[in-house]
Order: structure tokens, then sequence, then C-alpha cells
């Protein structure tokens, strides 16, 4: 890395030349990351964030390491922490997957009232105007970025952005850098399978939907945290028991530093899902399984946006 800049709400790395993170501290609920890519007097954004403030620092971030504005915002998925702040950025065209354009319309500002306590501001949702099936290629000056849809992952709408010249990874939250994984909307095969399909991808430096800047190594832990629930829940069917019931036997081992541990119970819905016979993608009810989790940590699950 050649340099850091901090801010209030974030830290921007730059990753390789002209190529930033900007990290929000600790990366737990709703304290997403970002990337900037700047070439040639242009640039563009993957990423905004959670809350109307927390975007227009973002907003601050990328015009202090580029001469203009964004001119596209890439969103990796629908979740509001990803997608609230496209509105700060009247000057791009916003780029995601087909899918996530409905889920996005569908979802509103759901995610708001999930922590009324958060001063989210004056939000403005703004879709994507430039939609995608598998795969495009954006150029930012003379950079190239690969946008890859995988998945259902971490939801139905998971886009990674590959810059194969950097092998600079943007991974969205389908991996998350010392966070736990969250597939509920996704799929759990499907979350696997989109690693393999990563790691093939050779990248030196991954930038993960949450937590700080990582190698190769946190896919890794992500797939080894996958395959654990995976075992927990074929065991907890044979058993007889319920998702909740199966979280609260079990010790979490290795993975007991990882933010957010009480995801464990919707993780485990979607595999119960799975290995009963449902596809990848299929829904769940998701106000449910939030409740669930509440119960089961005990309280609503810290957000510091």
């Amino acid at each position: 890395m050649s340099g850091s800049k901090q801010s209030a709400a974030g830290r921007t790395e730059e990753i390789a030349d002209g190529i930033y993170a900007y990290v929000q501290p600790d990366g737990g609920w709703c304290l997403n990351n970002a990337g900037v890519i700047t070439s040639d007097g242009q640039s563009a954004l993957v990423d905004t964030a959670a809350t109307e403030a927390r975007a227009r620092r973002l907003r601050e971030a990328a015009l202090s390491v580029a001469p203009a504005a964004p001119r596209a915002v890439v969103n990796t998925h629908f979740h509001g922490d990803h997608t609230f702040g496209n509105f700060v950025f009247p000057e791009a065209v916003v780029i995601g997957h087909e899918r996530l354009r409905t889920e996005m319309a569908q979802a509103d500002l759901h995610l708001t009232t999930l922590w009324p306590d958060v001063c989210w501001g004056d939000l403005e949702l703004v879709l994507p105007t430039v939609t995608f099936a598998d795969r495009m290629t954006l150029h930012v000056g003379s950079v190239r970025a690969e946008l890859i849809h995988l998945g259902p992952a971490h939801t139905t709408n998971d886009t990674v952005v590959w810059l194969p010249e950097q092998s600079v990874l943007f991974t969205g939250d389908l991996v998350m850098s010392g966070v736990t994984p969250f597939c509920p909307m996704g799929s759990l095969a499907g979350s696997l399978d989109a690693i393999g399909r990563l790691r093939a991808l050779g990248a030196r430096t991954v930038v993960t939907g949450h937590g700080p800047v990582a190698g190769p190594e946190v896919l890794d832990t992500a797939e080894r945290y996958l395959r654990w629930v995976r075992d927990l829940a074929r065991e907890g069917i044979a058993a007889g028991l319920k998702p909740v019931e199966t979280a609260r036997g079990c010790e979490l081992g290795e993975f007991a530093g990882l933010l957010d541990s009480e995801r464990l119970v919707p993780n485990l819905h979607r595999a119960y899902a799975e290995e009963l016979g449902a596809a990848p993608g299929d829904p769940l009810d998701i106000g449910a399984l939030f409740a669930e989790m509440i119960e089961f940590h005990g309280r609503l699950p810290a957000c510091h946006a």
C-alpha cells in the first residue's frame, strides 16, 4: 500500500496505483466498505454507504483522490448499506445486476426500520439505470474493471468487481473480512461455488464488503465457515433439531472471533432449507429469521451506522 487517509467515518487506503479501498471500521452491521477506481482523470465507485452522512463523507473521500466526481457507481448487491448513498453521486450512472434493480425497488428503505435509532438522514432511493445479466466490462480511463455476477450467494444479485491488471478484487458481501458471512437471502451452496470461482481469479488484494482489506486467505476463512454451517445443519436435521436449537448447542471454535456471530441462526435456516431440497435463492421469511436471531442474541444486534 502506498498510503492512507483518515476520515471520521472511514479510512481510504491506496491498494494499487489509483485504486482505493474505503474501509469503515469495525465492519459490523451496515458499516460496509466501498472502492474508488481512478485513471486518466476519470473515476468510478464500487458501492456507497448506509446513511446520508456516511455517504457524504465517502463522496469527500472519493473527491480527495480523483480530479472529478465518479461517473459510474457499481452496486454489488441491493442491501441498503451498499446502495442508499447512490443519491449523493448525481453525476454517476448507477450499474447493477438486473435482479438488483428489482429487489432494491421491492426492499425500498425497509432496512431503516430495523434500526430506528440510527440517524439515516434524508435518503432518496436511486435504482441502477444500467443493468446486466452475467458479465460486463467497465473502462475507467486505462483501468479495465470486469463486473461478474455470481450466485445466488449472499443474495440473488451479487456482483464482484475484478481488476485483472491490478489483481484487485472487490467482493461485496459475498465475502467478509473478520466478519461472519451472511447467506439467508441467497444460498450456502451458491456461496461455496462462488468462492471457488473467485479463488480461480488469483487476486492478490481482496476488498470485501465489510472488514479490513485482505489477501486471498480471506476466501479460505469464508469457505471453512460455510462448510462448518453446512455440517451443523446436516447434524441438526439428523438429530431432529430446529436451526436455533442447533445454534444454541454448538461451539463457535475458530469462528468465535468473527463479528456478528448471531448470523449463525439465519445461516443455519438457509443451510437447513437447502439440505431439505430448497433451490438456491428460494425466498425465506427474512423478517421471522431476523426476529429469531434477535431472540437468540438476547438483544437487537448493534448497528453503529
